[in-house]
Parts: C-alpha cells; sequence; structure tokens
C-alpha cells in the first residue's frame, strides 16, 4: 500500500500561482470581445427582476483613497492627502448609482452594503453619511439588512463609529495585518496596538454586533515568534471574526512591493508553518475554520452561516448573504449579475471622467456561459462548504478532473463519494485553492498564469 506524501511535499507540490477564487472565472480570464454594455444591462435587469423581490440585491462602494501607500497592498488605491476630492468622488457614486436605478425601473430591495477601499474612514463623518443616507432613500431594507465597512485603526474615530453605526452598520472590519515593529516599518504600516485596542473598545461601546481584524502571514521579517505575538496580543481585544490571509507577492503588478527584497520574505515552508501557528492558536481560542482563511467565533453570523450551509463567496469575501445581483459602485469595482460580470474603470480619475461623460464606468466584462454558471457553481460550494455535491459533479467531470480529483483522494486531500460528490478533509482544508482550481477550465500552466497570480500556498 502506497503512503501518503508528507505535508511538505503536498506543500512543494500545490504551491503554485492560483486565483482566490472570489469570481469565476478569474478577471484576467474574462472574455471582453463577447461584452457590450448593451448585454451588462440586460443581465442586470433580468438578475433583477428574477431575484429582488425575494433576496434583495448587495451593493459594494470602493473609496480607493489611502493617506500614505501600505507596500504589501494588491489593492486599487488612490495615494493622496487632498480631502478636497471627497465631494467630487461621492457625487460621482450618487451619478452611478442613478444609471443602474434607472436600469432597475423600481425600488430595490437592498440586502446588503459594504464600504471597502483603500481606506473608506478617509472620508469624514459628514460625507459619509451624505453618500449612505442618499444610496438609501427610496429603496426597500431587507429584514436582514447588513451594512459594514472597513477601517484603518490610526484614523476611525469615534465619531466615524457612531455615525454609521447610527446609518444602521452593525459590523466593522479592521486592517491589522501585523504588529510587529520591524515589520510594520517595512511595510510602511506603522500601526500602534493601542490604536486598535481603542477602536476595538469604542466599536463595542457603542454596539457593533461584530468587530473583525485582518491579518497576513508571509509578509517581510515575519517569524514564529512575531506571528504569535501579533496573534496572541490580537486575542486580548477578542474579535468576532479574523482573517488570516496569504500575502501576495505580485511585485510586477504591484510596484510598492519592490520596497524590499524577496529574501526578505519568509520561505514556502515557513510561511505555511506561520499560518499553522496563527491557525493553531485561534483554534485553541475556539474560533472555528471557515472556508478558506476565515475563522469565526461560534456566536459570529459567519460561523452560523457556515454551519447551516449558507454561506456564500464573492468579490467581498466570504458573506452570509446571498444575493445574485451585487452591484459594484466606484474606481475599480466589480458588479455580479448572476448571468455576467463588469468592472469599473480602475484609475480614480479616469473613474470620474467616465462617469461625468455618461454615467456609467464600465471598462470591461464577461458574459457567462452555461459551462461558466455551472463551474461557478462547483467552485462556490467548494470553498464555502468544503464538499460538492454529486449532482454538480456528474454535470462537468471529465477525464482530466477526475485524474487531478483522483490523485488529490490518494493523497488524503480529499474524498471522493461512490455516489459522486466529494468531501475536503481536514488534512485537505489549506489546498482548497487547489482543489478549486481543478474545476478552472480556463487555468493552464503557462507563463501568463504564473504572472498573473501568487501562490496559492
Amino acid at each position: 500500500m502506497t503512503s501518503q506524501p508528507s505535508q511538505a511535499a503536498l506543500l512543494r507540490k500545490y504551491d503554485v500561482p492560483t486565483p482566490r477564487y472570489t469570481s469565476y472565472p478569474t478577471v484576467p480570464y474574462w472574455n471582453i470581445d463577447s461584452f457590450t454594455n448593451e448585454k451588462w444591462i440586460r443581465a442586470v435587469r433580468k438578475t433583477f427582476e428574477e431575484t429582488n423581490d425575494t433576496n434583495g440585491i448587495s451593493i459594494y462602494i470602493h473609496l480607493p483613497f489611502c493617506e500614505s501607500l501600505c507596500t504589501y497592498c494588491a489593492c486599487s488605491t488612490r495615494i493622496t492627502k487632498n480631502h478636497n476630492i471627497e465631494v467630487p468622488y461621492i457625487q460621482a457614486l450618487l451619478k452611478e448609482w442613478s444609471f443602474y436605478r434607472n436600469i432597475f425601473g423600481k425600488r430595490p430591495l437592498v440586502r446588503e452594503l459594504h464600504l471597502g477601499g483603500g481606506t473608506p474612514t478617509f472620508f469624514s463623518p459628514q460625507n459619509l453619511r451624505w453618500l449612505i443616507t442618499y444610496i438609501l432613500e427610496e429603496v426597500e431594507l431587507h429584514h436582514d439588512f447588513e451594512l459594514s465597512f472597513e477601517g484603518h485603526p490610526n484614523n476611525t474615530t469615534r465619531e466615524h463609529l457612531q455615525t454609521l453605526f447610527d446609518l444602521g452598520a452593525t459590523r466593522v472590519s479592521f486592517g491589522v495585518q501585523d504588529l510587529d515593529e520591524k515589520v510594520q516599518q517595512t511595510i510602511h504600516r506603522i500601526q500602534p496596538f493601542e490604536n486598535l485596542q481603542q477602536v476595538t473598545m469604542q466599536a463595542r461601546e457603542i454596539g457593533y454586533e461584530s468587530v473583525s481584524f485582518d491579518l497576513i502571514y508571509g509578509l517581510p521579517f515575519q517569524t514564529p515568534f512575531t506571528v504569535s505575538d501579533t496573534i496572541e496580543k490580537v486575542l486580548t481585544l477578542k474579535p468576532d471574526r479574523v482573517s488570516f490571509y496569504s500575502y501576495a507577492h505580485v511585485p510586477w503588478l504591484k510596484p510598492g512591493q519592490r520596497g524590499y527584497e524577496t529574501a526578505d520574505l519568509p520561505s514556502s515552508s515557513l510561511k505555511r508553518h506561520l499560518y499553522e501557528i496563527g491557525r493553531h492558536l485561534l483554534r485553541k481560542a475556539n474560533y472555528a475554520d471557515i472556508g478558506m482563511d476565515h475563522f469565526a467565533l461560534r456566536h459570529d453570523a459567519l460561523f452560523k452561516a457556515h454551519v447551516a450551509g449558507k454561506l456564500h463567496r464573492n468579490f467581498m469575501g466570504y458573506t452570509v448573504t446571498n444575493t445574485d445581483l451585487l452591484i459594484g459602485l466606484g474606481a475599480s469595482a466589480i458588479s455580479d449579475a448572476k448571468y455576467a460580470y463588469a468592472q469599473n474603470e480602475k484609475k480614480a480619475e479616469e473613474y470620474l471622467g467616465a462617469i461625468h461623460h455618461s454615467g456609467s464606468a464600465i471598462l470591461k466584462g464577461h458574459i457567462h456561459s452555461d459551462e461558466d454558471l455551472l463551474l461557478k457553481q462547483c467552485i462556490l460550494q467548494i470553498s464555502c462548504q468544503g464538499e460538492l455535491s454529486p449532482e454538480l459533479l456528474m454535470q462537468v467531470i471529465n477525464a482530466r478532473m477526475l485524474d487531478a480529483l483522483m490523485e488529490m483522494e490518494k493523497e488524503g486531500i480529499l474524498y471522493l463519494y461512490e455516489a459522486g460528490g466529494l468531501k475536503v478533509t481536514t488534512a485537505g482544508e489549506p489546498f482548497i485553492r487547489n482543489i478549486c482550481r481543478v474545476f478552472d477550465s480556463y487555468m493552464h500552466e503557462t507563463q501568463s498564469d504564473r504572472e498573473i497570480f501568487s501562490k496559492a500556498i
């Protein structure tokens, strides 16, 4: 009987460029040639008519501005200290929202509204109140409506927290990344623990139901000691959720990451060890694994959705809200209309110009084929539930997929049922992205793939 390969051998094999699968197909493989604005409008209207009255819609607003560049960051940002940009940017957001309101033709039922960035708390509390109040005018709010936002511990004030709470916010996510001084200096993210402690306590005093922290492993100069120290300090604040992300080193796409050398980064084996240290400490503190890189306490809605099989994943990451229509507003924002995707102009100035000219800033998109829709469901089931139903697997399986899945079963990564379907094993949880990759008909072992995506582990 052949023994299973060691964890180290599996890490070497599967630590390859792989998407995070917040969408399928992933953005680099969108069929842009078949996309038109007219097709996108039809997809939005069709999805709205099919689902608005039941599940409602989600809204994501991208606020890209930051006062300084965090060099590890791979998000679409605009670095400036000029806060005069706030008003014209909000005016553009509201004009873009009017564009979609005209497509809907009636009042939308809003299930979810999330502010992401960049740094949403770059904007003043007064301007955020103006933005959200206008967006939520003449809409219906779902009975489970959730308003959430991302905050920077250094500039999120009590007024920010109170203003957004009064508008309906119940969840806030703070970007922590790492608390070691040398790491912070290297990634240009100086952020004292006391600032994080203060905003966390203020959010709880005001009444927020869920406080989340984002952490990253694989950053330059991280060691087992620094990661342990960061996690142990974070645990004293008892966040309801923790996202423990793998650092994506893509300096050819994000030049800011050239501020340090590849030699300053942990090796692949050490990087995975850093994750296992964090995972062990979080699980020891009663946090449960939720999908890829996420942990939650058992009272949190994310854990409850995971247990109930209702967890969903979209461009905002994991969410308890499963809506078929996600409208993305702002520079670089991506919308998902079930049958199609669309992305806005990436640079803030180009976004502002496009909105001023036509009310829309769509840069590119993708119209789903029937196969896309099936494979998207497969990837969602695996990434959200850690399993795949026989009904879906039997519709998409081919010889290439079967060979890859059978090999993964021999390696102890997953279990294939005789009646069809699969389940990810505990040992296979670190390789969920790789399992999803089996169902990605666009991915190939090419130079292009290696240049687009960060490594899976």
